[in-house]
C-alpha cells in the first residue's frame, strides 16, 4: 500500500480509502452486515486506513456497520471520515444534534475527519447563515472532530469560493478521465492543493461504470494498443492516482474481489507513473466515451448561473451518463430526483425550470442549444414524481 501526506498536519493515508456507500447487501435490501466487516477488516489489514461514511448511506445505517467493523482493535487503526448532512440542517443546534447522533452511531468519542456534505453554492451559502462556521470550530476545540472539510457537487467557481471561505484541512471531490472539467475538475483540484488542502477523490469509477470488463463500443479497442495490458479499473484509477495533488481516491467496495484488486493496484499505483503514450490512450478512451454522450457538454460552466435556477451541468452530466450506462438508469433518474432538489442544494436546480431565456446560449463555448436539450433531459427524468422521491429518502435519513 502506498501512502501520501496531508499537507496541513502530515499524517499518511492510504491512497485507498474504503468508501462505505455501497456495502453488499441481502436479498431483502438490507446490508449484510458479516461480508460488509469482513471486507472492510480485509481492506484495513492490507494498509488501508481510512474509512469513509455518511448519514444517508444505507438509508442511515452505513455508520452503524462500521461502527461494528472497527471494534475489536480496528478503530486505533484508521481514520473515520463522516459527513454533515447540510440539506437536513434547519438551525445551528441541528449541526450538533447530528454529529452526537453520529458519534453515537459510530460509537466513538472523535471523528478524524469531518465533511459538511454535498456543497454547491446555494448550500454553502445557507449553511453559512445558519453558522457552520462556528459549529466546525467549536466542533474542532471540544475534540468532537479532529479536521474539517467539505464534498462538493457543484461548479469550479463555487468551488474555488467555498475553498477560500474556511481554513480547510481537506474536501471530497468527483474526479475521473471524464470528469477534468465537469464539477471541481482539474482546475479545482490544483486550486486545493495549492492551498494544502488535502484532495479526498469520490466517483474515480463514475459508480463502478469506468471499472465495466465490457465498455462502450469502441474503447476496448484503444485500451488494447497499450503496451502494457490493463483491466479498464486499473486504467482508471491509475489514473486518478497518477496525479500528485490527489491525496487518496474512495472506492465503494462490496465484493470480496474487488476489495483484493483494488489492494492490488493500489500497492502499484504511484503518482507521475504512467507514461506519455499511456495517458495519451486514456485521452483518446475519454474522448470515445464523450463521442458517445448525448450532449456535447464539457462542464465549463459558461452557461452559469442560470436566472431559473437551473444546474445546467448536472442536467447534462446526468442525461450524458445514463445513455453511457443504461444498466444505471433507475439509480441515476433517483440521483437526479435528489441531487438538484431544493431540500439537497437549497434551490431546485431541474431542468424543467427552464425558461428559455437564451442567456445560456450566448457564453456556451461548445454551442450548445441548451434550452432545447434540457427539455430532452426533463422528458426523460421528469415523469417521474421527484418530489415523491425527495420526500421518501429525507424521510428515512432523518430517523
Amino acid at each position: 500500500m502506498h501512502y501520501r501526506k496531508v499537507p496541513k498536519t502530515g499524517e499518511e493515508l492510504s491512497i485507498l480509502g474504503f468508501g462505505a456507500m455501497r456495502f453488499p447487501t441481502t436479498e431483502d435490501g438490507e446490508i449484510d452486515e458479516p461480508r460488509a466487516i469482513a471486507q472492510m477488516r480485509a481492506a484495513i489489514d492490507n494498509g488501508v486506513n481510512y474509512v469513509d461514511t455518511a448519514w444517508p448511506y444505507h438509508n442511515g445505517k452505513s455508520e452503524g456497520v462500521v461502527g461494528k467493523a472497527l471494534k475489536d482493535g480496528y478503530r486505533e487503526k484508521v481514520a473515520i471520515a463522516d459527513k454533515l448532512p447540510q440539506w437536513l440542517v434547519k438551525s445551528r443546534e441541528d449541526m450538533d444534534k447530528y454529529l452526537d447522533a453520529q458519534l453515537k452511531r459510530l460509537d466513538v468519542d472523535c471523528i478524524d475527519y469531518y465533511l459538511i456534505h454535498a456543497l454547491e453554492g446555494n448550500s454553502w451559502d445557507r449553511s453559512v447563515e445558519l453558522g457552520v462556521k462556528d459549529f466546525l470550530d467549536k466542533a474542532i476545540a471540544s475534540g468532537k472532530i479532529r479536521y474539517a472539510g467539505f464534498s462538493f457537487h457543484g461548479v469550479a467557481g463555487d468551488f474555488i469560493r467555498i475553498a477560500d471561505s474556511y481554513p480547510w484541512t481537506f474536501c471530497q471531490i468527483q474526479y475521473n478521465f471524464l470528469d477534468t472539467e465537469n464539477q471541481a475538475g482539474t482546475a479545482g483540484l490544483k486550486y486545493a492543493a495549492s492551498k494544502d488542502i488535502a484532495v479526498m477523490i469520490m466517483e474515480p469509477l463514475r459508480g463502478g461504470n469506468l471499472s465495466s470488463p465490457t465498455p462502450p463500443d469502441g474503447v476496448q479497442e484503444i485500451f488494447d494498443e497499450a503496451k502494457i495490458k490493463r483491466q479498464p479499473v486499473e486504467w482508471a484509477l491509475r489514473w486518478v492516482w497518477n496525479h500528485p495533488e490527489v491525496t487518496l481516491v474512495l472506492s465503494g467496495m462490496n465484493e470480496e474481489a474487488h476489495v483484493e484488486q483494488n489492494l492490488a493496484i493500489a500497492s502499484e499505483a504511484e503518482a507521475e507513473s504512467l507514461t506519455e503514450a499511456e495517458l495519451a490512450i486514456v485521452d483518446r478512451v475519454a474522448a470515445r466515451y464523450k463521442e458517445l454522450m448525448q450532449v456535447a457538454c464539457t462542464g465549463c460552466a459558461y452557461c452559469m448561473p442560470c436566472p431559473a435556477g437551473v444546474r445546467i451541468p448536472g442536467c447534462f452530466e446526468f442525461f450524458n451518463s445514463v445513455h453511457l450506462f443504461k444498466d444505471k438508469e433507475p439509480i441515476l433518474k433517483r440521483q437526479y430526483a435528489l441531487m438538484l432538489s431544493r431540500k439537497f442544494s437549497g434551490q431546485a436546480a431541474y431542468a424543467s425550470q427552464c425558461i428559455e431565456c437564451g442567456q445560456c446560449e450566448e457564453h456556451c463555448p461548445q454551442h450548445i442549444a441548451i434550452p432545447e436539450e434540457l427539455k430532452r433531459v426533463a422528458d426523460f427524468f421528469e415523469q417521474q414524481d421527484l418530489q415523491e422521491i425527495v420526500n421518501s429518502a429525507t424521510a428515512q435519513t432523518a430517523e
